[in-house]
């Protein structure tokens, strides 16, 4: 009996083995890539997180955070003619969830200052203005639908997403020539920019850049993305 076991052990292939055997029939072998296929797409694939631009920061970081915007907005006055630093500071301080917006742009490398004010509403109007676009948000698809049309290299997360997780809005066409007007910006990148809904609808998505001496905006597929594109966003404070 102990030698019919013994020959029994011997001839039940080990785990690996067994895996080896199942992969050879046609059935085992389109559940494996099927399931291949979802455990890459389940971990490139990412969520974005709605409240990430809630966080609370601490005094010292919400200090940090201030000394920056005051000194870019004091070095570039050409954006904001005649408006003061100190309403604006008192603005933020009131606003901690606005404050959380401007720490992620400014964390992410869009470098936000204030191009405008809108008096009606009493509002200051931010908008990224780094010289090329913001570093800490390239390699993204334009959306979600476009990032989750790829069939291989996936990014990470796209464009509408990041901006809503940050709590800001991506620039429209017009919002991006207006900022063009303050300054040359991505001379050598380019950066998504709100896309109108019938023109998402037949696939595509705008984006825009400045090349010789002139601001141009041009179609790509949604799915699309590069190393030197990112968006820039806007933020009512």
């Amino acid at each position: 009996m102990a030698d019919i076991l013994r020959n029994a052990a011997t001839l039940t292939p080990a785990p690996s083995a067994r895996r080896r055997l199942c992969l050879m029939r046609p059935a085992c072998q389109r559940l494996h890539r099927w399931d291949y296929k979802l455990r890459m797409d389940t971990m490139m694939v990412r969520k974005p997180s709605s409240t990430a631009f809630k966080k609370e920061l601490s005094p010292e970081q919400r200090e940090e955070l201030l000394r920056a915007l005051k000194a870019r907005f004091e070095k570039n006055m050409n954006r904001h003619k005649g408006l003061e630093w100190a309403p604006l500071k008192a603005k933020l301080e009131a606003d901690t969830q606005k404050l959380g917006s401007l720490s992620e742009m400014e964390r992410t490398g869009g470098e936000p200052d204030v191009v405008g004010h809108d008096k009606k509403e009493g509002e200051f109007i931010f908008y990224d203005c780094s010289a090329e676009s913001p570093k800490g948000r390239r390699s993204v698809c334009y959306d979600r639908e476009g990032q989750e049309a790829r069939k291989t290299f996936k990014p990470k997360d796209n464009a509408v997403d990041m901006a809503a997780a940050m709590g800001i809005e991506l620039l429209t066409e017009e919002q991006y020539r207006e900022l063009q007007k303050l300054g040359n910006f991505d001379t050598k990148t380019s950066s998504w920019v709100k896309t109108p809904s019938d023109m998402r609808k037949l696939g595509g998505a705008l984006f825009a850049d400045r090349r010789y001496g002139n601001v141009f905006v041009y179609h790509n597929s949604a799915p699309s993305y590069y190393g030197s594109r990112a968006f820039r966003g806007s933020l009512r404070v």
